[in-house]
């Protein structure tokens, strides 16, 4: 049995009669009823009742044409991944992400990567709202948390790389105000809270469900402080300005806290729950470019590039604490 076999039992099938099927194969009707005959002979099964009006399947027939419009299905799938990988990649991705972690991280590896492969144009579009990806036609989307609810269903997500926030100061402040040894103690300093209106779950900005690395169970704090802010920049302009402890991702603050201008204060407690994630809309074949993007993005984000590697600024700033 090869594939002309399985295209000539579908043809019967979906056409009715012996006749309809040899048009639509492009065949004589008496070659058509000789290699169904053939093949009945060597299954050693009956596949179609013949009467004068109409050519029915049997129950091994039905299976059969089942089994056929599936192989056949895989046929075809893989006859087009094997052209496809004969050409350059080529034709438009249209993504979408948030402003910050677009702009400073995304944005660089997305130039990396269509410097790779020229003939792919990517179109970036950043927002603090995630869009329906299939409604405004976007191929996919790199967001900070992954989807919830009813569009989990409907959506494809994978984790890019982990990320976690943190609680950051300036040396400034601690120096001035000390830096906390325990959970309570965020009580009794000035913090800087983000209202995040954006943000899955609907969380409060003024509660940090903080986990103690090596445990499950988060402990909620909650914190207060003069200053608020929708904007994580300016909040993190604060920060900087030794106006306060922050709450956030490390691959935003990344930077600063490389040089030395933001510190990590109560290092042992954190919120993971701000990983990197490729969205998508389902598809049951993705193209080769989403899927070679998508295997540049684990690849470019797998060492986690916004982690930050001393802790050198925050001890020097604990020795030269005024008591």
């Amino acid at each position: 049995m090869d594939r002309n076999d399985l295209e000539l039992v579908l043809a019967i099938r979906d056409h009715g009669s012996l006749s309809a099927a040899a048009l639509s194969l492009e065949m004589a009707p008496s070659a058509v009823t000789k290699r169904l005959a053939a093949l009945e002979a060597s299954l050693g099964q009956r596949l179609f009742q013949r009467t004068t009006r109409r050519v029915s399947p049997t129950a091994e027939g039905e299976t059969m044409c089942d089994r056929a419009h599936a192989l056949l299905q895989g046929f075809t799938a893989l006859e087009a991944e094997l052209q496809e990988r004969k050409a350059e990649p080529t034709g438009l991705i249209r993504l979408v992400s948030t402003f910050g972690f677009g702009r400073l991280w995304l944005g660089p590896t997305l130039a990396r990567f269509q410097e790779r492969y020229p003939r792919i144009d990517i179109q970036l579009q950043l927002t603090e709202h995630l869009p329906d990806l299939a409604l405004d036609g976007f191929d996919g989307a790199i967001w900070l948390w992954s989807v919830q609810g009813r569009q989990a269903a409907q959506w494809v997500s994978r984790r890019l790389a982990e990320n976690q926030r943190v609680l950051v100061a300036s040396p400034r402040y601690i120096q001035q105000h000390g830096a906390p040894v325990g959970l309570d103690e965020l009580q009794q300093h000035a913090c800087l809270l983000v209202r995040e209106n954006g943000h899955a779950g609907g969380q409060r900005f003024d509660i940090w469900p903080l986990h103690k690395e090596g445990e499950t169970t988060p402990s909620r704090v909650r914190v207060s402080g003069p200053l608020a802010s929708n904007s994580g920049e300016l909040v993190r302009d604060w920060c900087l300005d030794g106006r306060g402890i922050m709450l956030r991702s490390l691959w935003d603050i990344a930077p600063q806290l490389a040089s030395g201008k933001l510190v990590r204060v109560l290092p042992a407690w954190s919120m993971p729950d701000a990983d990197i994630h490729w969205l998508a809309p389902y598809r049951a074949d993705a193209p080769r470019r989403i899927r070679l993007l998508i295997d540049f993005l684990l690849a470019e984000f797998a060492g986690k590039p916004w982690r930050p590697q001393t802790q050198k600024a925050l001890k020097k700033a604990l020795r030269t604490r005024p008591f």
